[in-house]
């Protein structure tokens, strides 16, 4: 018998925003929060249970009921404020999910003792401790966790666009780390500042021009700024089709910690935009490496572009269909079905994902 089936019927979602509240988290009819298609994986869940006769809800109404009427298995996806008053009135606290790395948000990794305590699961990016404390956890709750993907497969409409441009793009906001311990923010800065200086690079995302903001205010923004500015072309509607328009694309993730791949990597894929990777230590293990291109390879900035900037069509090919291969792959099933096993599905999709 699965766990859904011993429940009342009904599974609640805390979101990372209340933006997500109202059920927008599984509707995907606000193209603003389903960017790219990002809330798809939660559609796929939601359709899912809905099949199941189990409904799926974000978890304001739960939140609200301090009468403990409402019943359900509750999921939080980083919101520590609900948990403890939850567990009071009897909720089950199924599973907690910390998509952040530490930098971002340190506050949660601080409180993994509570959480393991109160919840039957906890997701992490890696379950050694790498970039975090286990002083005090309960280790037997920890579960992997890989970030969900929106689509398996690569985009045809954006994978096979051809005239693309040989330099890299750069996808991000402008940020920095709540602390430093591991941080790529400044090592992302450091690369596209070496390579605007080979006229090699554009730079898209939101904040690189607001000079002023809290997240411009440290030493490596500023040491760098009229580089920045120099490759800056403002925010980008879609990151599919920017991407599609360059052969390359700097990939770093925001923290070099185990098991730490966030959707920077498959959006590349998805586009047929060879990933120029940094991040987490163990990537090999987790994406074919035949699939990306290892920044750790190189000596400098410069060899990278002398490197790739001469590659033959070929060997570009070669890549992408890489990428291709991997995306229509048993072993993607682990990012692509990922919310499936977390939320307990069918045993169909766990028993075609259990490959870790």
């Amino acid at each position: 018998m699965s766990e859904l089936s011993k429940t009342k019927g009904a599974v609640f979602i805390d979101p990372p925003s209340n933006h997500y509240y109202q059920n927008k988290m599984f509707d995907g009819k606000d193209d603003k929060l389903n960017r790219d298609g990002c809330l798809l994986p939660y559609h796929r869940l939601a359709a899912t249970l809905t099949e199941q006769g189990v409904q799926t809800n974000t978890a304001e109404l739960l939140v609200q009921r301090a009468d403990g009427t409402a019943h359900g298995d509750y999921y939080s996806f980083g919101i520590l404020d609900n948990f403890e008053r939850l567990k009071k009135q009897g909720t089950s606290l199924k599973g907690f999910l910390l998509f952040e790395p530490p930098i971002v948000c340190p506050e949660t990794y601080r409180a993994l003792p509570e959480l393991t305590a109160a919840f039957d699961r906890v997701y992490v990016h890696n379950i050694i401790g790498d970039g975090y404390s286990l002083q005090g956890v309960d280790r037997s709750k920890l579960r992997q966790l890989f970030w969900p993907q929106p689509f398996k497969g690569v985009l045809e409409e954006h994978w096979e666009k051809g005239e693309r441009l040989n330099r890299i793009v750069v996808i991000n906001g402008n940020h920095k780390p709540r602390s430093r311990a591991g941080e790529l923010y400044s090592k992302r800065i450091e690369a596209m500042a070496a390579l605007a200086k080979l006229d090699a690079i554009d730079l898209y995302g939101v904040g690189w021009d607001k000079w002023l903001s809290r997240r411009s205010m440290w030493l490596p923004y500023w040491l760098n700024r009229g580089m920045l500015l120099s490759i800056y072309h403002g925010s980008c509607v879609s990151k599919y089709e920017t991407l599609s328009r360059y052969r390359f694309s700097l990939c770093f993730e925001n923290m070099q910690m185990t098991g730490y791949v966030t959707e920077k990597l498959f959006d590349c894929l998805y586009a047929g935009t060879i990933p120029l990777y940094l991040g987490a230590p163990d990537i090999n293990s987790l994406i074919p490496a035949e699939a990306y291109i290892d920044c750790r390879k190189f000596a400098s900035w410069e060899e990278m572009w002398r490197e790739i900037s001469s590659m033959s069509d070929s060997q570009i090919n070669t890549i992408r269909e890489a990428g291709r291969a991997y995306l229509n792959s048993k072993e993607f099933l682990r990012y692509f079905d990922s919310m499936l096993v977390i939320v307990d599905a069918p045993k169909d999709s766990q028993e075609r994902i259990q490959i870790a």
